[in-house]
């Protein structure tokens, strides 16, 4: 896979570590591209690395991906670990849908963890996709493929039942409109298969996926759990087709710990995060965000 041609560019970001890698040629102004990097209007993504993480920005205040240079296919960020919590309900998916590529951390990940799962991503961000190489994505083979194109025409265009349907996709101002409204939801309903499972991870305007999660609700007739992740204020929903399941609790946290020795990742959290929801109730789980 050859890897585009990155400048790098003395990062003017104070608060920020490491030095800068642009998607530009060498003859670039460097003067010019600090200062559409500093007020906001640098159009591309780009890369901020310091030796040890490698992130992907679409401007400074907006953190799409982290990777830990030394261990590439790690999730580093807690919400991507989160995210994964759709294992304790589809333990064992053959049909894996990602919409948004970003650093390529959830799609790394399923891929090297999930050895039997076929995994599709849609990027809708041509820059994105070029910069998949630095961020060590896997080239496309027989189970892994990277679509250039818009996550949610896809999805409702999808023929073959999806057992997972993960939807991390945003821009620089936040979640993409086009998965933020009950259209989308009813078309991910859709194409999930019988015992499928949607995973968003919701952040920026909390209004915004507050009715989104009302909607989700209405939708997927209450078979919705959503978990906060601490450390940045956002939040996980995890939506299921099934409307017959009902979480039997005991058997979740023994399934969770298996689960954790497995992958290491935190599953007995989630589980306890998603009983207490549950337990506050319906409405409860939408007002607290």
């Amino acid at each position: 896979m050859k890897l585009p041609h990155l400048l790098d560019v003395p990062n003017p970001f104070i608060a920020a570590h490491g030095w800068l890698r642009l998607m530009e040629p060498v003859d670039t102004p460097i003067q010019k591209l600090q200062t559409l990097l500093l007020d906001g209007t640098y159009r591309r993504p780009f890369i901020l690395e310091d030796g040890q993480l490698r992130k992907l920005l679409f401007e400074f205040t907006h953190v799409q991906s982290v990777m830990t240079i030394d261990a590439p296919d790690t999730l580093t960020l807690r919400y991507t670990q989160m995210m994964m919590g759709f294992l304790l309900f589809q333990p064992n998916p053959a049909n894996v849908l990602l919409l948004g590529l970003g650093g390529g951390s959830l799609a790394k990940y399923c891929y090297w963890h999930l050895p039997l799962a076929n995994i599709t991503v849609i990027e809708i961000d041509s820059d994105v996709m070029a910069l998949r190489g630095h961020f060590m994505v896997p080239k496309d083979n027989a189970r892994f493929r990277v679509i250039h194109g818009d996550g949610a025409q896809h999805v409702g265009a999808q023929e073959e039942p999806v057992d997972v349907l993960l939807v991390d996709a945003f821009d620089g101002k936040g979640m993409a409109k086009s998965v933020a409204d009950r259209d989308f939801l009813q078309t991910a309903y859709n194409c999930l298969a019988v015992d499928g499972v949607l995973g968003m991870n919701l952040a920026s305007d909390k209004a915004r996926y507050k009715t989104l999660v009302a909607d989700a609700q209405s939708v997927f007739d209450h078979q919705v759990h959503v978990i906060l992740v601490s450390d940045d204020r956002n939040h996980i929903l995890f939506a299921l087709k099934n409307p017959q399941f009902v979480p039997n609790w005991r058997s979740m946290k023994l399934r969770a710990k298996e689960l954790k020795k497995q992958y290491q990742l935190d599953f007995p959290a989630m589980v306890q995060k998603m009983e207490r929801a549950l337990c506050a109730g319906k409405e409860s789980k939408v007002d607290s965000l």
